[in-house]
């Protein structure tokens, strides 16, 4: 079940824990031999590095009484070697999760484990939808409502997502008093900052026809997404109907609500639009993360260029 070198770096009581944990994995999790031998490396990992640390095969006494600076240690050791943030990340995991089992079986409890931080892992932007996808969205998302009224609410709130490119909780935050297409978008951002969003007539369009459909009476401070009984919409919904799109029309498992923005900004890009615009529109504190999206776009250029150009 677990390697023989991983059992001679413990002393008898951890390694006669650490095969039953090994058992469990498989017998009753049944876990894939792929993440049997990731977790084995990473504990293998963990324990040879308390072996050093203490100079001794660790027990399970000893493992009760680590503190979060000799985990943090063990996470700057992986650091120097060289591993990525995933791979210190999905170590922590593992070993978490030996820790909450033999915290479960009455093994042993050690308050520290659960302290220790997670490295921080960078952010993957959404991937952009095809124009064509998009589209696809926008006219498919009235479908299968129960009541029509919603289906139109739906439809309106991604061609805002869409045609602004306004995250999904500025939109569902928005109220009656914040329309006002002529002067634009009154939206509240992160961190309170608040700024006027330009809107396109087919946005303007989109909401004024679920707004007429709305069976709820409009109030200056009601909020203009609506759910079933005329509360605020909760955002769960509209991540079911882009489910429901995606198995549908074969879409890609990046389509979300953040992924309508992240298109919107994409698609400007592609048709020539000036970055600090769309700084501007999306809200961004800081032009480095809008430059992210032209991370992505330049992959998508360099293709291009690569085809077209007679060299290439």
């Amino acid at each position: 079940m677990v390697s023989d070198s991983l059992i001679l770096k413990c002393a008898p009581d951890l390694a006669e824990t650490l095969q039953n944990w090994f058992r469990m994995l498989n017998n009753e999790k049944f876990a894939s031999p792929h993440t049997i031998r990731a977790y084995e490396a990473d504990l293998g990992h963990f324990i040879n590095f308390l072996s050093q640390h203490y100079g001794e095969a660790p027990n399970l006494a000893r493992l009760a009484d680590i503190r979060i600076s000799d985990y943090r240690s063990w996470l700057s050791k992986r650091t120097m070697e060289g591993n990525a943030a995933t791979s210190r990340a999905r170590a922590l995991s593992g070993v978490k999760s030996f820790y909450k089992w033999m915290d479960r079986q009455g093994i042993l409890h050690n308050p520290h484990i659960g302290l220790v931080r997670s490295p921080k892992l960078p952010r993957k932007l959404p991937k952009a939808l095809g124009q064509g996808q998009a589209f696809t969205v926008l006219e498919e998302s009235a479908g299968n409502a129960i009541e029509e009224w919603q289906g139109l609410r739906d439809q309106a709130l991604l061609v805002l997502l869409y045609g602004c490119g306004l995250r999904i909780a500025e939109a569902l935050n928005l109220k009656i008093k914040d329309l006002s297409f002529e002067e634009g978008l009154r939206v509240m951002g992160k961190g309170g900052k608040e700024r006027l969003v330009p809107v396109l007539p087919q946005v303007k369009e989109a909401i004024q026809i679920y707004r007429a459909a709305c069976p709820y009476p409009e109030e200056r401070e009601r909020f203009v997404f609506l759910g079933a009984r005329g509360d605020k919409m909760n955002q769960s919904i509209i991540q079911r109907k882009l489910r429901q799109l995606r198995m549908q029309h074969d879409l890609p498992e990046t389509t979300t609500p953040h992924a309508m923005r992240h298109s919107f900004a994409t698609h400007l890009l592609q048709n020539g639009a000036n970055l600090r615009e769309i700084q501007e529109l999306l809200g961004h504190a800081s032009i480095s993360t809008t430059q992210r999206y032209t991370d992505v776009n330049m992959t998508e250029l360099l293709a291009v260029h690569k085809k077209a150009h007679p060299r290439g």
